[in-house]
């Protein structure tokens, strides 16, 4: 892998090699983008099958985290961690207290939390030695279990992509196909009963799918049969790539709007979509609310506030929409556009704000 072209390719500003000999600690830290404010972005510990596999995925998930925290409006920037290892066994306090040392050490760069592989327990670990990490645990000031608030924020967009399909936000009566029942989208299922919503559900977990049939009234299938039931709003809230060469032409909805990361297999399937005249709503866009709601506990959480910035999911989407409207592009390249339009206009800024000053100093030398 030849690391530099690949950081000049994506504009990378930052990639770190961190290694405690005694705890066991290999990380790697991506630092993509901090033109809106410090990198934020989750620690994720996983077995990685090579050294190369895992600083790819530090790369690409910090170049999302840019995207992410862009398009949702917040004065941060993107960066992601991989930590090298088996987390049910080769966890230990001395390792994350050394990660925690690194963090520090980059003096406010980089802002990290929990991600897959690491938990609440972890990040308290972290907080021991630096400031610079969300997600700890609600007595230390957290905003605690993330998974009501994005649920939240998708019940916001997916009301925001039913007015661009059906010309009303209103979900009332809408059928409305739930991939996935897990804590997300078991709350997602509460708000979208509560709007009178009609739930058809699926997932592998036969009781988290029976809580949702007696509580919300849903109707349970098949998992292998959600993609094709006639709906008017399908919502992934479970794997990701689900949306793909074989799903797709089983779809009988005309939204597409769910919790799951990386809903599309393969960007060429947006474009499938899109011209089967589907409204999507980007994944990363319509299921920021988590991150969002961490980024509040870096002003002191307040879930009130919080909850508001949260709201903004609907307009957020709602800018998806006009930009693929503007532009005639399909929504996921919409999202992009969303967020790369916000960073280069603060690049400008920023240069404009430094060739004022720089020639402001010139007049005073001169005089």
């Amino acid at each position: 892998m030849e690391i530099f072209k690949y950081m000049e390719q994506y504009d990378y500003e930052q990639l770190l090699f961190c290694q405690d000999k005694e705890s066991g600690l290999k990380a790697i830290i991506a630092i993509h983008d901090t033109t809106l404010g410090p990198a934020l972005g989750g620690t994720r510990m996983w077995m990685y099958e090579s050294e190369e596999a895992a600083i790819e995925d530090a790369l690409r998930l910090a170049r999302g985290m840019t995207y992410k925290n862009a398009a949702a409006g917040l004065n941060l920037g993107g960066g992601k961690t991989v930590i090298i290892g088996d987390p049910r066994k080769d966890k230990n306090e001395a390792m994350f207290r050394a990660f925690g040392r690194f963090i520090q050490g980059l003096n406010g760069r980089y802002i990290t939390a929990e991600d897959v592989g690491t938990t609440v327990a972890d990040m308290d670990i972290i907080y021991q030695e630096t400031d610079y990490v969300t997600g700890i645990s609600p007595e230390f000031g957290s905003s605690g279990n993330p998974s009501p608030v994005t649920a939240y924020g998708v019940y916001r967009g997916m009301k925001a992509a039913a007015k661009e399909a059906f010309g009303t936000d209103s979900l009332e009566g809408k059928v409305i196909a739930v991939q996935g029942v897990g804590n997300v989208a078991y709350n997602l299922c509460r708000h979208l009963h509560e709007e009178g919503a009609k739930l058809i559900v699926t997932d592998i977990n036969k009781e988290a799918v029976q809580r949702v049939v007696e509580e919300f009234d849903a109707k349970a299938v098949d998992p292998n049969d959600i993609y094709g039931v006639d709906c008017d709003i399908f919502a992934p809230c479970a794997l990701g790539g689900i949306i793909n060469d074989q799903t797709i032409p089983q779809l009988k909805a005309k939204v597409i709007a769910g919790a799951a990361n990386n809903q599309l297999k393969e960007a060429r399937h947006g474009d499938i979509i899109h011209e089967m005249g589907i409204v999507y709503a980007p994944d990363y866009v319509i299921n920021a609310g988590g991150v969002i709601n961490v980024a509040d506990e870096l002003y002191g959480y307040n879930r009130e506030r919080a909850l508001k910035k949260v709201e903004q999911i609907y307009n957020n989407i709602e800018k998806v929409f006009e930009i693929s409207k503007r532009d005639n592009i399909p929504t996921y390249k919409a999202a992009d556009r969303l967020a790369e339009e916000r960073i280069e206009k603060m690049r400008k800024s920023r240069s404009q704000f430094l060739q004022n000053g720089q020639h402001i100093l010139s007049r005073r030398r001169n005089r």
